[in-house]
């Protein structure tokens, strides 16, 4: 069988730690080329798979005859580099947030479509264990009417994990857009909605840079959001976590309440209204805490659909309806006011 040829850009924490050794591992993939701005990074990681090295990503789009490619750049070049890829025939999976405006993701989407390729966003939660039992638990019916949910993801920052550290483009508002509502809260975004299979309408934020000396974008954020079925809740986002990471989630129904990623070991704990109580103990949700082994199926579910021909799961539609939320939340700061989100 034709193996995928794939290119990575950007080789800083998410490519070296996630989408590499998960194409490595994947074996309908072959990595064909690096690139990053850094020749000492991108030369580690071409030679560790045998891969091709470049400084520049408009050389790689190029030379190389790439099927597809990840894009794992600061914010500000995710619109433009996706749709240049796209523009050379490749498929595209860009990490989150899709872009830095409607605008960007709007160009994005049409590039996709223009050139007939896949564009998926990287939000890997909707393929966590738990959080995909707890949507079949609520479209099944078996949580009856949702009331409403918090979620919160929060860790001690971007300087822990990144490749720069306290240098980071994250702490950098030309480059990385917005802080931890873009690394963070757009995740918890994504998994509402997908877990809840509904949209939101309204959104009303308190977002601060409180925590981090060295930034000058959003370390703090807390969401109000009301989604058209008229179900309420929180959003936090916090790069202010410092003794231990929180990814979890509470979904308060009206026949049970869903505790998703609060327990170290039953990734989802089901407490019924009559007393019962229902622990799963399933795979674990992927942490920054840890040495990145975990798969988080995004480049399964990417590869499988450029080989069956299939719409990814967070397409180019699905990444820009996440992203609105955020940029609403700041919307909603800036107008100090309940930020009415565009209806579908």
């Amino acid at each position: 069988m034709k193996k995928i040829k794939v290119a990575v850009i950007g080789c800083g924490s998410i490519a070296k730690h996630r989408h590499l050794p998960e194409y490595a591992n994947n074996k309908a993939v072959e990595i064909v080329a690096v690139c990053d701005i850094v020749s000492d990074r991108v030369t580690e990681m071409a030679e560790l798979y045998n891969a091709k090295a470049y400084t520049d990503f408009e050389e790689l789009l190029e030379k190389e005859s790439v099927d597809a490619v990840s894009i794992c750049l600061p914010n500000y070049l995710h619109a433009p580099v996706s749709i240049a890829a796209l523009n050379a025939g490749s498929h595209v999976l860009c990490e989150k947030p899709m872009a830095t405006s409607s605008k960007e993701a709007e160009e994005m989407i049409e590039a996709a479509k223009r050139n007939e390729k896949k564009l998926m966003i990287g939000h890997n939660q909707r393929f966590v264990s738990s959080h995909q039992k707890a949507r079949e638990l609520i479209a099944t019916g078996e949580v009856g009417k949702i009331y409403s949910f918090r979620t919160t993801f929060g860790h001690g920052g971007p300087e822990g994990w990144s490749a720069d550290g306290e240098n980071s483009w994250f702490f950098q508002k030309e480059k990385a857009f917005i802080g931890a509502m873009g690394d963070l809260g757009v995740h918890k975004a994504d998994l509402l909605r997908y877990i809840l299979n509904d949209e939101f309408t309204e959104v009303a934020a308190f977002v601060e840079t409180n925590a981090k000396e060295n930034a000058d974008v959003d370390d703090n954020a807390v969401c109000i959001l009301k989604t058209e079925r008229g179900i309420t809740g929180t959003l936090a986002a916090s790069w202010a976590y410092t003794a231990k990471e929180d990814n979890s989630t509470v979904i308060y129904g009206e026949n049970a309440t869903l505790r998703l990623e609060e327990d170290p070991v039953n990734n989802l704990i089901v407490q019924y209204k009559n007393g019962e109580v229902v622990r799963y103990e399933l795979a674990g949700i992927q942490s920054n805490d840890e040495d990145g082994q975990t798969n988080t199926h995004v480049i399964d579910h990417f590869v499988e659909a450029i080989e069956n021909d299939e719409k990814p799961l967070i397409d180019g539609e699905e990444g820009k309806k996440s992203l609105e939320v955020v940029l609403g939340a700041l919307k909603s700061v800036k107008e100090k006011r309940i930020y009415q989100l565009e209806r579908r």
